[in-house]
């Protein structure tokens, strides 16, 4: 199934690609339990958040080789907070309590910053908080990302879905930051634009998939400029305004992309791979949302 909004966001950044993403394995995942003394094996949580994150499959990959061991638990570890919020959001199993899940899911974040962890996830996450020093305001963006894509399907200006995007991508280009120990204001902004762009290539080349969903993220004031309806939309009418709409999206994005272009040389070498397989693989699918700028609802290759 298509995902859409936060949940795209998060894919993109700690994960996502070309494709949407599809289980890869069903192999039961054994849940870690408490002890005799109600304690969790803090071992086996983290290869519970590895599994659980392998689960899926992933054109940008949750930890990728060039990824020093040290951190991978800690990426898994997020990686399982994040999607799980994600099924939350999305996955027919929440139906109807959507909201409650998530709130339910903030309340076991912060008892995870109070030494109250008793889930799995939360044991690992709160040993990643502790070692990376994680403020939890970042994490705790990305739960009010996800609510916020339960009630807004549309966004009147380009200025509105940007302010989205300062609760669904800052906050993983900030996280992807302090895995690294990088808290350089500049190098934080710098992100910030990469992860509004992979973002918003995620919602051209979905398009289709979230206008299944009643999701439209092209800005109500572009279709009106350009003279798109919506009805064309839902029609999967390829006008030739849609197609000049289209283009005039992606040079939109890849001009955050540019401004964030520094970004992948001033890092520090233990992170400069990421951000450079980040960069150029978000350039990538990019160019393909452009190149069938005019053909948007055929199949993507």
């Amino acid at each position: 199934a298509s995902r859409s909004g936060g949940r795209q966001v998060i894919r993109t950044v700690l994960r996502k690609g070309d494709h949407p993403p599809t289980p890869a394995d069903a192999t039961p995942i054994v849940v870690p339990r408490p002890g005799p003394s109600g304690q969790f094996d803090l071992e086996a949580c983290y290869r519970y958040c590895e599994a659980f994150s392998r689960r899926y499959r992933n054109n940008f990959p949750v930890a990728s080789i060039f990824l020093p061991s040290k951190l991978r638990p800690h990426v898994f570890a997020l990686y399982a907070f994040v999607r799980s919020a994600d099924d939350m959001a999305d996955e027919p199993e929440y139906a109807g309590r959507r909201a409650q899940a998530l709130d339910d899911w903030e309340d076991q974040l912060v008892r995870c910053y109070h030494g109250e962890a008793d889930h799995p996830i939360f044991v690992a996450l709160a040993r990643t908080i502790e070692t990376l020093e994680l403020p939890i305001a970042t994490l705790s963006d990305l739960i009010a990302a996800f609510r916020m894509d339960l009630n807004n399907h549309r966004y009147p200006t380009w200025r509105s879905l940007r302010d989205y995007l300062s609760h669904a991508a800052k906050p993983l280009g900030s996280l992807l930051l302090y895995i690294f120990s990088v808290r350089d204001a500049d190098a934080h902004r710098y992100a910030e634009d990469l992860s509004a762009a992979l973002a918003l290539t995620n919602f051209w080349q979905d398009l289709a998939q979230d206008l299944a969903r009643d999701r439209v993220y092209i800005p109500q004031e572009d279709l009106r400029y350009f003279g798109v309806a919506e009805n064309d939309l839902f029609a999967r009418r390829q006008t030739p305004a849609l197609t000049q709409l289209m283009r005039f999206q992606c040079a939109r994005t890849r001009s955050l992309f540019e401004r964030s272009r520094p970004f992948v040389d001033r890092v520090p070498d233990k992170i400069g791979v990421e951000m450079a397989l980040f960069w150029y693989g978000g350039m990538r699918a990019l160019s393909k949302v452009e190149a069938r700028a005019g053909k948007i609802f055929g199949r993507r290759q």
